[in-house]
């Protein structure tokens, strides 16, 4: 903890709810190789009215949240609260099973779906340049996409053209339980989900699927001509100074130092039925008598553009800011964008961004890691949470269930 003991803010309230409605399962769950990505969600709870004021704890906010961590069995979490007053942080716990290593604010953790706001923020500067078109149909770039003549950009980036979600398909999961380490090339995981019938046609309705981000992924490699990872280092990391934040060959399955080792109970395969354990598992891990498998090393390529993304809890702030608040686009496109929000079962999706409440970021999650980003414009808030176990003992999505907790005591729900 640094720079707050306790916090007021009296700028009032967003007029919906604060924490809301968060994408649990369609974001949480989906950047997982298994099929548990259905929607649901906590039910919309009702912000404080905006005249009033509010007040937290900092002592008691760290509290709640360590004490939440340990009961849902995570080794290690961190959260980051930025405030127009100060800074609340926790590094909670330790960066292995039954390890000594104390987790810190500086360690470094996949972050899964969080990657997609990288991905289409590429695109829509690649729009402000010209060079493609929010409503040009991804034929123009990748003849080989069924239907591809009525499937546009914007329904890549929206989660609306239908393509069927790769990561939901026996054979990958199969195969990262078999073949951890084996290396994907984007272009098989795009045949995958295209081998697949459609699950509606072209803007008919919103299924979040990996297979629109890998897509977007190989179409700005094609139009930038340069690699993913450089092309994100210069147009987001560099500008931004996100020197602890990378995109790593498909090759290379380290993470830099320091970092926290990432766990799951279940296999990739158990987890696409049910992502919880069973409750005599359950009692037996709770007992220590369960172990999870490490899953630190596994090669993550199987999530490409979608998810392969690298960070720390600090420059996860610093980027949702830029997200939710501006910096990388132009005003006209920073503000389409966060006019793009379309509703779904579980929240509202735009152009490669999920709105939660009040707050707007995304949500990443694969086997080991789950994380959310968050930041509200209104307040001025940002909250990050990282967990090195995902999914949960039993099924929850630790780090998004801890940044609820948070925002709920915050926002007096």
């Amino acid at each position: 903890m640094k720079n707050i003991r306790r916090v007021v803010l009296r700028d009032g309230f967003p007029a919906r709810s604060a924490a809301a409605v968060f994408v649990a399962a369609a974001l949480v769950l989906a950047g997982c190789a298994g099929g548990s990505a259905s929607p649901g969600t906590a039910s919309p709870t009702e912000a404080p009215s905006t005249d009033s004021a509010f007040t937290f704890n900092a002592d008691e906010l760290t509290a709640a949240f360590e004490k939440s961590a340990a009961e849902m069995l995570v080794p290690g979490a961190v959260m980051l609260i930025r405030t127009p007053d100060g800074d609340v942080e926790s590094a909670y716990g330790v960066t292995e099973w039954a390890g000594s290593t104390p987790v810190t604010m500086e360690d470094h953790i996949r972050i899964g779906s969080n990657t997609k706001t990288w991905t289409g923020t590429v695109i829509l500067q690649l729009v402000e340049e010209g060079a493609i078109a929010l409503e040009d149909p991804v034929s123009m770039y990748r003849p080989d996409v069924p239907n591809g003549d009525n499937i546009t950009i914007e329904q890549l980036l929206n989660m609306r053209s239908g393509l069927f979600n790769y990561t939901t398909t026996l054979e990958l999961n199969t195969a990262l339980d078999v073949t951890p380490e084996r290396v994907w090339d984007p272009e098989e995981l795009v045949r995958m989900g295209l081998a697949e019938p459609p699950y509606f046609a072209p803007g008919a309705g919103y299924e979040y699927s990996n297979t629109n981000t890998v897509l977007l992924g190989l179409i700005a490699e094609d139009l930038d001509g340069k690699p993913l990872n450089e092309i994100f280092e210069q147009r987001l990391f560099a500008p931004l100074g996100l020197t602890e934040t990378s995109y790593p060959a498909v090759t290379d399955t380290s993470i830099p130092k320091p970092y926290s080792h990432g766990y799951m109970f279940s296999n990739n395969v158990d987890t696409m039925t049910q992502p919880s354990l069973s409750e005599d598992d359950l009692a037996a891990a709770a007992a220590g008598e369960l172990l999870p498998t490490d899953h630190t090393n596994d090669n993550a390529s199987w999530t490409s553009a979608a998810g392969m993304g690298i960070s720390t809890a600090s420059d996860l702030a610093t980027w949702v800011e830029a997200l939710g608040g501006g910096g990388l686009l132009s005003n006209e496109m920073q503000q389409k964008r966060m006019e793009s929000f379309q509703p779904n079962d579980g929240g509202a999706y735009g152009w490669a961004i999920a709105e939660m409440g009040s707050f707007f970021g995304h949500i990443g999650s694969l086997p080991g890691y789950n994380s959310f980003m968050g930041y509200d414009p209104e307040t001025d808030i940002t909250v990050v949470v990282w967990t090195n176990l995902a999914p949960g003992a039993d099924g929850r999505p630790p780090a998004a269930d801890l940044a609820r907790l948070l925002i709920e005591t915050m926002y007096g729900m």
